[in-house]
Parts: C-alpha cells; structure tokens; sequence
C-alpha cells in the first residue's frame, strides 16, 4: 500500500489498522502480550552476514542465535521472513519439522512491520541465502500502521521529511545518511582531542543575541520575567571561556538557531561546531580547517577525493586561497578596491548588474557583488580571505590594510561551510564595532548585532590573541553524504504546518 497514494481512501488504512488491532487482541487472549518487554538478542544480521559468508550453499549448522528486527517481507504463508535490523537483513526459515506446529499457527497474526524475535540455527539454502532456521519465535511489537507498497520506499518527499521514522524504515539510503553523520561528528571530536582541544557547553537561552549576524527567535522566562533568545552562534561565550583560561584550545558542537527562511542549505535550527585557540591566528584556522575536513573525509569514506551531483571535489589540502577582493576582480574584471566609498562602489557594481539597494557600506556591496558574480563557481575548496571591515564585527583589522580585517570562510561546492577569524581582542574597538552593528539595527537590519556589555567586560580582563573558526555540521554532512538538500541530513526538520 503505497504511503500516501491519494488514490488510497483514508477508511481502507482504518481498515487495515482495525484488522491488525485484532490480531494484537487474538494474541492476548492465546496468553501472549504482543507488546513483551525484552528480548535476549545475541547477534545482528551484518554480523551473521560476515561471519558465515564462506557457508557453502546448502550447508547447515548447528549454531544457535537470537536474532531481532522488522518484518519486511513475508513468503509462502511465513514460511520464509526477511527480517531486518540496523546492520542489515537476514532471511529466517520457520518450518513445522522445526517449530510446534501450533506456534507455528501464530505465523498467521504477523503482517510487514511487525517487529518479531526469531531463535534457531544458521544454514545457507540450496539457493545461496542465509538463514536462520527457527525453531522458536516471539512477537516484540504488533505494528498497527502498514507500511510502503512493496517496501520500495517512499516518494512523496513531503511524508518523508515528516514521518522521518517511516523513511528509515524503508530507505536503506536513508539509514546510512545518519550513520554517516553520527561518525563524522564522532571524527571531529576524534581529531580536536588529538590537538587538545577541550569540549565544552555553552548556554542555548541567552539574554542577547549575538555572535552572528542574524535575525533571533525569542521567547520570554516566568519566573524570572524576562525577555530571552535562542543563541544564534556559540562564539562570544566559548571566547568568555578563552578569557577564563579553562583552556587554551576549546570547541562546542551545538545546536543553534535563526528566524530565517528554509531552503536547500537553510534550516532554522542547525547543527554549528565552533572552536577557538589561544596564540593563533586566522593563518593557523586556515590549516585547521582543510585538515580536519580531509581527515573526517579520509576516515568516513576512505578518500579525500569526493563526489557531490556532478562534480568532483577534491579535499586534499593545502586548499587554494584567494582574498575576497582579487576573486572579484578575477571573475568581474573589476577592482573595487580602487572605490573609495559607497557611492563609487555601487556605481562599479551597477555596472556588472549587481542590486545593491539593501547595501548601506562599501563592505555591503562587497559582499553583494561576491555572493552574486563569484560564489556559484567556487567548486573546488578555496579560502576566501581578508574581508570588509564593515561586515566583519568580530574579526581584528588586517594588519596590512585597515579597510580589511582577517576573516575568511571557505567556500566549497559554491557553498559556505567555515567562516575564521583572527579574533577581535581589543574591548575598546569592540564595543565601537557593536555600538555601528546597534545603529544599524535601530535603522532596520533585524539580523545587526545586539551589544553585549558582559562579553566586552570580559574582554577588559584581557583575552590572548586568539584564532577562531565556526563551521555548519549539516552543510559538512551534506557533502560528504551527497546529499542535495539540508533536510536530507536533518533528521526531523522545521516543517510548515499542513493546514
């Protein structure tokens, strides 16, 4: 029965979910609870799989396992089940020369879905598959719901995104997605504490929005009557944490979350790590951040040599590194470095058909005229560095051109999926930077920083030199999984409501 198929009438799934309701009541009143409490499973079907591989056809054995997972298919009245677990699927023969034959009547209340506990020894058949021939059984969960036409998987994205629990059932693809990013966040972690690094957590409700620039959800404590937001970024408290001295090298990876649209790469609430390090600079996060990328690549998939839709990717660093500037001018032909101020800038960017009505600095129309003329090509992974001042509130002032500061943030596939800094140490010039990112807000820019006093008092006890780099889990997960939208790698993401 096909999972949504609106030729499909609501009243024959009732159907279905009341003949199945009575099956799990003919269950209890022969005494069996079809909702048990354990089950003593000793081994999964991989680990079958991979230790009676060289089982010849035909051969059995006398080696006995509990096995344990979801019906996925039922052949010759039950006689033969294919069953599945998290590692994989494994074949189980339930015969009468094996099994009571008044259990074995109980094969007749079990429909696909049903979540079943199969006893007995391993055999391979005369036609190749491995199996568990049973000699006892136990019904773990009586599913109400049917399941996909087929089990060929679900094609309605919309019930895919939303029933979440119903496409890891059905799509294999599906479950190796979030395998995969479960061990690319575990080989982060795995490379920062091979350099150190110290994990920490920082708080999600905060009294001001800031770190990013972006627009913050809010929401309001009782008991102590006060407005709050959701963090947008983790940065100013892991930098508090540098000032205290817990350590010289710390990180969190943490959720995060932006009252902003939803697209292929957007999702309100996403997954950040952010990390900081004491005596470094942007120079030392450029490293930092092709090497850890290299090294999760390297230990998830065995290459650093990837491919995402069309194109081929290669991760192995050094990565190339252009300032944001020189891009410009490479793609355009035009040097905006030679505008000194707004005016000149928009004038250059009207030329190349850039819009540049939302722009209020020179840093602005940088920034614009980038994202439009240059971004999309930026296929291979490259640092774009040394930034506009205007738009780079926490970042230290280029020691070479005071218009610029040193941030980059690197761009792979056309995307953004690191942003750096060799971080503002200097309260004075912070607070003037937040008061410009305050004024701008006051004049309409909803995603402007807010100041935050507390974060500047930390900086008057003295913060060393340090570097910092932020980077989206979810966009990292979607390259290395091929994954062409952020809801593919977002187990349960922000829906809008049907009605």
């Amino acid at each position: 029965m096909q999972e949504n198929n609106k030729q499909e009438s609501v009243s024959s799934i009732d159907i279905i979910r009341e003949g199945r309701i009575n099956k799990a009541q003919e269950l209890r009143d022969k005494g069996i609870n079809p909702y048990p409490y354990k089950f003593n499973k000793t081994a999964s079907a991989k680990e079958l799989q991979e230790k009676y591989k060289d089982l010849k056809e035909g051969e059995e054995t006398t080696d006995r396992y509990s096995v344990a997972g979801r019906v996925i298919a039922i052949r010759n009245s039950g006689m033969f089940i294919d069953l599945m677990d998290d590692s994989g699927k494994i074949q189980i023969f339930s015969h009468k020369q094996n099994i009571d034959a008044e259990k074995l009547k109980l094969l007749k209340l079990i429909d696909i879905g049903d979540i079943m506990g199969f006893i007995g020894d391993i055999r391979r058949t005369p036609r190749g598959e491995l199996s568990i021939k049973a000699v006892d059984f136990e019904v773990l969960t009586k599913s109400l719901k049917p399941l996909p036409e087929k089990f060929h998987g679900l094609t309605d994205v919309e019930t895919k995104y939303r029933k979440r629990y119903v496409d890891l059932i059905i799509n294999e693809e599906t479950r190796q997605t979030f395998k995969k990013r479960s061990l690319i966040i575990q080989k982060i972690r795995e490379f920062l504490a091979q350099r150190g690094y110290l994990e920490v957590d920082t708080p999600i409700l905060q009294t001001v929005a800031s770190g990013a620039n972006a627009r913050p959800f809010t929401t309001h404590h009782n008991a102590l009557d006060m407005d709050m937001t959701m963090r947008i970024a983790l940065e100013l408290y892991l930098k508090r944490l540098i000032v205290g001295g817990v350590s010289e090298k710390v990180y969190e990876i943490g959720k995060c979350f932006r009252n902003e649209g939803i697209d292929t790469r957007h999702n309100p609430e996403f997954t950040m790590i952010e990390l900081y390090q004491a005596y470094a600079d942007y120079n030392d996060m450029m490293e930092l951040t092709e090497n850890m990328v290299a090294y999760v690549a390297k230990e998830v998939l065995g290459t650093t040599k990837i491919k995402y839709g069309e194109n081929e990717i290669d991760l192995t660093p050094p990565w190339d590194r252009k300032t944001m500037i020189g891009a410009i001018e490479e793609y355009t032909g035009k040097d905006f470095m030679s505008c000194s101020n707004l005016e000149e800038a928009v004038k250059m960017a009207e030329t190349i058909g850039v819009n540049t009505a939302e722009c209020s600095s020179w840093g602005q129309v940088i920034d614009a005229v980038f994202e439009e003329k240059v971004e999309p090509s930026l296929i291979q992974p490259v640092h774009i560095i040394d930034y506009p001042l205007e738009i780079s509130p926490l970042a230290k002032v280029h020691r070479s051109n005071k218009r610029l500061t040193e941030r980059f943030e690197t761009r792979v596939n056309g995307w953004e999926i690191a942003n750096a800094f060799s971080e503002l140490t200097d309260p004075i010039d912070q607070r003037q930077r937040f008061e410009a990112q305050a004024l701008a807000k006051a004049n309409g820019d909803e995603e402007a920083m807010e100041i935050d006093d507390d974060f500047i008092e930390a900086l008057e006890y003295g913060m060393p030199p340090t570097g910092g780099m932020g980077m989206g889990i979810d966009r990292l997960v979607m390259l290395l999984t091929n994954s062409p939208t952020i809801r593919d790698v977002i187990a349960f993401p922000t829906m809008k409501n049907k009605q």
